[in-house]
C-alpha cells in the first residue's frame, strides 16, 4: 500500500514538470539596432519550432517580416485562411495582428524573423 501511494504521489508531482517542459517557440536574438523611424528598432532573430510545436496566439508591437530557412508549417493570421509555408517562402505580418504558427513537418522549422518594433516593448505578447 505504501509503495502504491508513494508512486501515485510521485506521479502527481511530476505532472506539472512535464507540462512545464513542453517545447515552445524559440527566438534567438541575432542583432538589434535603431531604425530611421522615431521610437522604433529593428530586431533580427533566428526562430525555431520543433515538430508539432505551436507558437501560441500572439502579437508584435510592430511589423514582422520572416523568411523560412527550412522545414514546413502553417501560419494562422486572424481573419485570414491558414497559409502553408515551406523553406524558401516569406511572409509579412502587420503590427498588432493576432497570429499563430505551427510546425507541421517532420523536422525543425527554422526562420529568420525581422521585427520593426516600438522601443521598450516586449518583442511578442500573448493574445487574449
Amino acid at each position: 500500500m505504501k509503495s502504491k501511494l508513494h508512486s501515485i504521489v510521485m506521479c502527481s508531482l511530476a505532472l506539472p514538470l512535464i507540462a512545464l517542459a513542453q517545447p515552445t517557440i524559440k527566438r534567438i536574438l541575432v542583432h538589434k539596432a535603431d531604425t530611421s523611424i522615431d521610437h522604433r528598432e529593428a530586431v533580427v532573430a533566428r526562430v525555431e519550432l520543433e515538430p508539432g510545436v505551436v507558437a501560441g496566439r500572439h502579437t508584435h508591437p510592430g511589423d514582422e517580416i520572416s523568411y523560412v530557412l527550412e522545414g514546413e508549417g502553417e501560419l494562422l493570421i486572424d481573419g485570414e485562411p491558414p497559409r502553408k509555408l515551406k523553406a524558401g517562402e516569406a511572409f509579412v505580418i502587420p503590427a498588432g495582428k493576432i497570429h499563430d504558427a505551427k510546425n507541421t513537418g517532420p523536422g525543425t522549422m527554422r526562420l529568420v524573423g525581422v521585427y520593426v518594433v516600438e522601443k521598450g516593448q516586449p518583442l511578442a505578447s500573448p493574445a487574449k
